[in-house]
C-alpha cells in the first residue's frame, strides 16, 4: 500500500481531448502531441474516454491507432468505453487491430448500461432494437468471448476463392486478459472481480447509504477503499489484482501566475457538488487535488483508497488549454510521480500490453 517509503509503480493520464466544435482538427493534433509527450516523460500509459455529441474524443480507438504510429513504449486504455455504444463484435475487430498496431499496447476499459441521455439517442443508435438491445454485463462477457476468439459465425471454410474463419479477425492474443471494468458500486466491481477483470476507480462512486456526515470526502475515500477490498476478496488473482485509481489531480510547481489562479478557481467551482450525494443513485464525486507536487503527495498518503493501489491514472482538467497540459504533465512526471516513489519508464521497456 502506497505511503512514504513504498514507491507508486504506475503513472497513467487521462484525457478527453478536448476540441473547437467548429474548428476539430487542431484539438485532435494536440492531443496526439500531448500522447507522445506522456511517453517521452515516462508515463506508463495514457487513456482516453469517450464523449458524444460534445466537443471532445467521441472515437478513442482511432485516436489511439493514430497514436500507435507516433509511439512506442506508451501504453494505451479507454477509460470508459461504455459498450451501450458499441456493437461487441465490430468493437472486437476494431480493438484487435489497434493492438496489433501498437504491437500489443491496448487495454480496453469498459462499462456497461444505458449510454447518457438514452432516451433522446436510442432512436439515432438502435432505429429498430432498442427496446431489445441488452444493456448488461452479459454484453460485456459477449466481448470477452469474442476476444478470445471463441466462434461467432456459424461459417468457416471456403466460398469460391475466399477464405472464412469463424471468429473474429484480427485476434491479438492476450487482449482478453488485459480488460479493465469501470466500476462504481459494490455489485459492478464484486461482478468484475468475479470476472477476473482488472479495476479502474474513478472520481465518481454510488454512496449505497453510506452517511456523509461532516466530511464527505473521506466518506468518498473509505467507500473506494471498501470497493476495492471487496473486488479483491473475490478476484482469482486475491490481492494481486489489478486496481487503478483515478482522481483529477493539478500540480502547480512550474505554472505561471496565471495558471495557477485558473486551475483554482477551476477546482473551487467544482468543489461544492462533492458535499453532498446526487442522483436517484446517490453518487459521490471525489475532490480535486491542486497545489505543489508536496502538497499533493501529502494529500494522497492521506487518501485511503490511494493506500490500497499501487497504480493510478490521473485524470487531466477539461477545458484547459494544450499549453496548461504540457505544464501539468511535466510537472505530474518531474515533480508528483518521483514524490511518491515513481520511476519513469525507459524507452523501450515492457509495457502493460506485452506484460500480459
Amino acid at each position: 500500500m502506497p505511503t512514504p517509503g513504498v514507491p507508486l509503480e504506475k503513472l497513467g493520464f487521462l484525457t478527453l481531448g478536448t476540441y473547437d466544435g467548429d474548428d476539430p482538427a487542431p484539438g485532435h493534433e494536440h492531443l496526439l502531441r500531448e500522447i507522445v509527450l506522456g511517453e517521452e516523460l515516462g508515463f506508463d500509459s495514457v487513456w482516453l474516454r469517450h464523449r458524444h455529441f460534445q466537443s471532445g474524443i467521441s472515437s478513442p480507438v482511432t485516436m489511439l491507432a493514430a497514436a500507435s504510429q507516433r509511439t512506442s513504449r506508451i501504453d494505451f486504455g479507454t477509460a470508459v468505453t461504455p459498450l451501450g455504444w458499441e456493437n461487441p463484435l465490430r468493437y472486437a475487430e476494431d480493438l484487435g487491430t489497434l493492438d496489433i498496431l501498437s504491437g500489443g499496447r491496448m487495454n480496453p476499459g469498459i462499462s456497461v448500461g444505458p449510454p447518457i441521455h438514452w432516451d433522446d439517442v436510442k432512436g439515432g443508435l438502435y432505429p429498430d432494437t432498442a427496446d431489445v438491445e441488452d444493456l448488461t454485463y452479459t454484453r460485456v462477457e459477449r466481448l470477452l468471448r469474442i476476444l478470445r476468439r471463441e466462434p461467432v459465425s456459424t461459417f468457416s471454410g471456403v466460398d469460391g476463392i475466399e477464405s472464412f474463419t469463424d471468429w473474429v479477425q484480427p485476434h491479438s492474443p492476450g487482449l482478453a486478459d488485459r480488460v479493465w471494468y469501470g466500476g462504481g458500486s459494490r455489485r459492478s466491481v464484486r461482478w468484475a472481480g468475479e470476472q477476473g477483470l482488472a479495476m479502474l476507480t474513478s472520481n465518481v462512486i454510488q454512496s449505497e447509504g453510506h452517511d456523509l456526515g461532516d466530511d464527505a470526502s473521506r466518506v468518498f475515500e473509505q467507500i473506494q477503499r471498501e470497493q476495492i477490498e471487496l473486488f479483491r476478496s473475490v478476484h482469482p488473482l486475491g490481492g494481486a489484482a489489478r486496481v487503478s485509481q483515478g482522481l483529477v489531480v493539478i500540480p502547480t510547481d512550474t505554472a505561471t501566475a496565471d495558471q495557477e489562479a485558473r486551475y483554482r478557481a477551476y477546482v473551487e467551482a467544482r468543489t461544492p457538488r462533492t458535499a453532498v450525494a446526487h442522483g436517484p443513485r446517490q453518487m459521490l464525486f471525489a475532490r480535486d487535488l491542486v497545489g505543489s507536487s508536496e502538497e499533493i503527495a501529502e494529500a494522497l498518503y492521506t487518501n485511503a483508497a490511494f493506500r490500497e493501489v499501487r497504480e493510478v491514472v490521473w485524470a487531466l482538467p477539461f477545458t484547459f488549454e494544450h499549453a496548461d497540459y504540457v505544464q501539468i504533465l511535466t510537472d505530474m512526471a518531474t515533480k508528483l510521480g518521483p514524490a511518491l516513489g515513481w520511476s519513469p519508464r525507459a524507452s523501450g521497456a515492457t509495457g502493460i500490453g506485452a506484460a500480459g
